[in-house]
């Protein structure tokens, strides 16, 4: 049955937007959601079966006093069974100090027996209002207003600084350059509005297809962009599939209500340590092109 299937609990638990991360009774970390990661800067990867005292998050009180040690609340709960939330920063990978509120809650085995924890934070900065207002003033510069992704500017800058990222901390990823086929007779057959509703439908279905922590913006036209983090040649070429295939059950209604499919053609390409923004884009470019040659659908370039 579908609600048996672990896999579902992790896709719930990576969209959520506190982090959660779940501990064994030795405090050693078992699992670890993409919120988490977003709110520490730490990816699974680095703290899966680290134990959590060992340096990870370094938590101290209001007080600046060291917690893993003497208050943890993970230890009190694994301990008494019971729940505790208590105010906290964490060590963010990059050194600064996170305010977060922390929940645990002990995880029990059927005969009631305590046999791990489970943590849920959030960041709890005194300036979340204010930054949420001028991420909303960013946004507006940022936003391609037919598809409501963000714009080409945004997602240029999204680049430049994924490649900062990849030259100090070899972090990898890649990008997905992708091509809605046949657009120009979709404007020619059903008008310019038709052609809007055409690139939103295909912009929402690449936001579900692909994962919170990715990057999907329009890049011009009847083209998008997607930055891909934490990828390897075959992941990448796992979610360029997936992008293909949910685009291929998506269709738009024209203004008889007919639906049209849709389908796009996509390159993707890893990252390689000489590259530059251009240089990567257009070696994913060419792959895309060719893909359009075997399908008949490539338009004359020069």
């Amino acid at each position: 049955m579908l609600f048996n299937d672990p896999t579902l609990y992790k896709a719930v638990l990576d969209r959520i937007t506190d982090g959660v991360y779940v501990v064994d009774p030795e405090r050693n970390i078992l699992y670890w959601n993409e919120a988490a990661y977003r709110l520490t800067g730490y990816t699974a990867e680095e703290v899966v079966s680290r134990c959590c005292p060992d340096g990870v998050l370094c938590h101290v009180d209001e007080a600046g006093r060291q917690m893993c040690l003497n208050d943890c609340p993970l230890r009190a709960s694994l301990t008494d069974g019971q729940s505790h939330e208590i105010r906290a920063f964490l060590l963010h990978k990059l050194g600064r100090r996170v305010p977060v509120t922390m929940r645990v809650e002990p995880v029990r085995a059927a005969d009631g027996s305590v046999i791990g924890a489970v943590q849920i934070f959030s960041d709890d900065s005194a300036y979340q209002d204010a930054r949420r207002k001028i991420e909303e003033m960013e946004r507006l510069a940022f936003l391609d207003h037919v598809t409501e992704l963000p714009n080409r500017r945004f997602v240029e800058m999204s680049l430049q600084t994924a490649l900062r990222e990849y030259e100090s901390h070899k972090e990898p990823f890649g990008v997905l350059l992708i091509d809605l086929d046949d657009f120009k007779s979709v404007n020619d057959r059903f008008g310019h509005a038709a052609g809007d509703r055409a690139l939103r439908e295909v912009a929402m279905s690449l936001v579900g297809a692909l994962r919170p922590t990715d990057v999907v913006g329009r890049w011009g036209g009847d083209e998008f962009i997607a930055i891909v983090h934490h990828v390897n040649a075959e992941v990448l070429e796992h979610l360029a599939r997936r992008c293909s295939a949910m685009v291929a059950a998506t269709s738009f209604l024209t203004g008889d209500g007919q639906p049209v499919p849709l389908s796009v053609t996509i390159g993707e390409m890893l990252v390689r340590l000489s590259d530059t923004p251009e240089m990567l884009n257009q070696r994913a470019d060419e792959l895309m092109y060719q893909r359009k040659v075997r399908k008949g659908l490539a338009r004359r370039r020069g």
